[in-house]
């Protein structure tokens, strides 16, 4: 992967939708090298899909927590499957420290927050965490760190 790749993957991370030649114009190529290189970038598993970023809150979802688990973890074949189909959660990492799982939801309401966490309990010890503000919303891999200011 080369600089020209990574500024590309910058681009389409910053709007997936961008069209190919101003893509190509602005890392001063043609549309079908550019269009060849996505193609790469895709076969090679560096780009793994192409999604709209939503505002939450105006979908109704206006609790974000991230609850830490500390669970056992012989249950984790049993966990995964029942967070994978859980819909209100956003991203569940296995993570180092007291706490096994960080699992970030969103709920309308605490009171649908409470009744999740009454059910993760089942797996082990939670600690939730309500988030007041964002400061920095999810903005993608840094790809071009020299252009990092």
């Amino acid at each position: 992967m080369d600089r020209i790749d990574r500024k590309i993957i910058d681009i389409l991370q910053k709007d997936a939708r961008a069209p190919l030649k101003e893509i190509a114009d602005r890392v001063f190529l043609s549309s079908p090298a550019v269009s060849a290189r996505i193609a790469r970038l895709e076969k090679e598993g560096c780009l793994t899909g192409y999604q709209a970023q939503v505002d939450a809150a105006k979908l109704g979802y206006l609790v974000k927590a991230f609850i830490n688990l500390d669970m056992d973890p012989q249950r984790k074949p049993e966990f995964y499957p029942y967070i994978e189909s859980c819909p209100h959660v956003v991203e569940c990492c296995c993570v180092t420290g007291d706490y096994s799982m960080l699992i970030q939801v969103l709920f309308g309401t605490t009171q649908e927050l409470d009744a999740f966490i009454n059910r993760l309990q089942q797996f082990g010890r939670t600690r939730t965490q309500i988030v007041f503000s964002t400061t920095v919303e999810h903005r993608g891999v840094p790809v071009c760190p020299e252009e990092e200011e």
